[in-house]
């Protein structure tokens, strides 16, 4: 197992364009068809140190596919938010369900949403507006849609 890993590893280093200090002092010592004891005893110490290195590499990545797990995850939550807003528009008639493209001019209706923007929580349009609303959404609900 040593030796496999060894071999593989020291056919990754030659195919690096710049290899690190220490992977060319593992490659001539692994080369090296007289080793002294001592030329043994570093290219021991090389293999562990690229060992950790290897260790360490497959562990960031190993983060990083955690960390881009977790932001795709708050993307796609987002994203489905996102989604249900265009929903209430299609439902609302304001935006074309097959274009995607409002049925009114874009100006008035940014300029509807922007009077709503301005309405206060408290007021009784919004509380209406609001009934309005939820009693489509359950229609839509016990209809299956």
């Amino acid at each position: 197992m040593q030796d496999k890993w060894l071999e593989d590893r020291v056919a990754y280093i030659r195919g690096l364009k710049s290899p690190n200090d220490h992977q060319r002092l593992l490659l001539l010592l692994n080369d090296k068809k007289d080793a002294t004891n001592d030329d043994r005893r570093k290219l021991v110490a090389l293999i562990h140190a690229e060992k950790a290195a290897d260790r360490a590499q497959r562990a960031k990545a190993s983060v990083a596919k955690i960390v881009n797990a977790e932001k795709q995850a708050v993307r796609k939550r987002r994203d489905h938010e996102l989604y249900q807003s265009a929903g209430l528009l299609i439902l609302a008639g304001l935006v074309d369900t097959k274009t995607g493209k409002p049925t009114i001019d874009r100006g008035e209706l940014l300029g509807a949403l922007l009077g709503l923007a301005k309405v206060p929580s408290d007021d009784s349009r919004r509380r209406d507006w609001k009934r309005a609303g939820d009693a489509l959404l359950v229609e839509l609900e016990k209809e299956g849609r």
